[in-house]
C-alpha cells in the first residue's frame, strides 16, 4: 500500500503557477479588481483562495496597471507587470510563461471572488490526469434566467467531456428554443506550457474568439483538446454592477 502511494506521489506534477490576470480598466465594470466585498478587494479575494491550494510562492497576479501593482504591494501579494497591449487574460498568461517557466499554468480570472480552492484542486488533478490536454472548469446551469444569459458562456461537450463548442448563445437548446440542460463554463483553466508557447498564440484573436468574446474558442479553433471538468456552481463572474451587488450579499451572509 505504501509502494503504491509512492508510486501515485511520483506521478503528480506540482511544477505549476497560478496566475491571476487583473485588469483595471474593465469596460462594464472600471477598476473592477479593486472593488471591495466586505472590507477586502475583490482581486484579494481571488488571491486568499489561490494560496490556500498551494501556498503564496505559487501565486501570482499578471497586470499591466500601477493601482493594481500598487495595491498588491499593499497587502502582499506576488506580481508580474506585463504588457499594455495584452488583449486579454489569456495573453497576460502566455506573457508570463515566456518569463517564468513552469510545466503548466493554473489561469484563475481575477473577477471571481467565490472561486472554490477545491476546484482549483480538482482542475490541477485533471491536469495530471490528462497532460496533453487544456483544462478547463464548468458547472451545471440551475437557472433558466442564466442560460439565457449572454454574459454566462455555455459548454457543450461530447460523452469524454471534451470540449465541442463555448457560446454566449443558449445552448443546447430545442427546437421549440425550450431549457432543458446545459452547463456554464467556471473560469479556470490549466495550460501546458508547450501549448501556451508554441502555437502562435499571443495577442492573436482567432475569428470566433472575436465574436463571442469567449478566449478558450482560440485554443478550440487551433485544433487544440479541452477536456471539461464539472465543479461546483459557487462561483460567480463579476461582469457588472448587479454581479458584485450579488456578490456582496453573498459575502455578508456569510459573515
Amino acid at each position: 500500500m505504501a509502494l503504491l502511494k509512492l508510486i501515485t506521489m511520483s506521478r503528480k506534477n506540482n511544477n505549476y503557477l497560478i496566475i491571476i490576470p487583473a485588469r483595471y480598466d474593465s469596460t462594464r465594470l472600471p477598476g473592477k479588481p479593486l472593488l471591495k466585498i466586505f472590507g477586502k478587494t475583490m482581486l484579494n479575494r481571488v488571491w486568499e483562495s489561490c494560496i490556500k491550494v498551494s501556498g503564496k510562492d505559487k501565486v501570482l497576479v499578471a497586470t499591466d496597471s500601477d493601482k493594481i501593482a500598487t495595491h498588491c504591494k499593499e497587502v502582499g501579494m506576488n506580481f508580474l507587470m506585463t504588457s499594455s497591449k495584452c488583449k486579454t487574460g489569456t495573453d497576460r498568461v502566455i506573457e508570463v510563461s515566456k518569463k517564468i517557466k513552469r510545466t503548466f499554468y493554473i489561469n484563475v480570472q481575477g473577477d471571481e471572488p467565490l472561486v472554490s480552492p477545491s476546484d482549483i484542486k480538482k482542475i490541477i488533478k485533471s491536469y495530471n490526469a490528462n497532460r496533453s490536454y487544456i483544462i478547463n472548469g464548468m458547472s451545471k446551469i440551475d437557472f433558466e434566467k442564466d442560460f439565457r444569459n449572454i454574459n454566462v458562456p455555455k459548454i457543450v461537450t461530447d460523452n469524454d467531456s471534451n470540449l465541442l463548442y463555448i457560446s454566449r448563445s443558449p445552448i443546447p437548446i430545442t427546437k421549440k428554443k425550450l431549457f432543458k440542460n446545459a452547463f456554464k463554463q467556471v473560469c479556470i483553466y490549466a495550460f501546458p506550457r508547450d501549448v501556451l508557447t508554441k502555437n502562435n498564440l499571443f495577442n492573436k484573436k482567432s475569428k470566433l474568439e472575436a465574436v463571442e468574446d469567449i478566449e478558450i474558442l482560440r485554443f478550440l479553433e487551433k485544433g487544440l483538446k479541452v477536456k471539461m471538468v464539472k465543479l461546483s456552481n459557487k462561483s460567480i463572474a463579476v461582469d457588472t454592477l448587479r454581479d458584485l451587488k450579488k456578490v456582496r450579499k453573498i459575502f455578508n451572509a456569510n459573515a
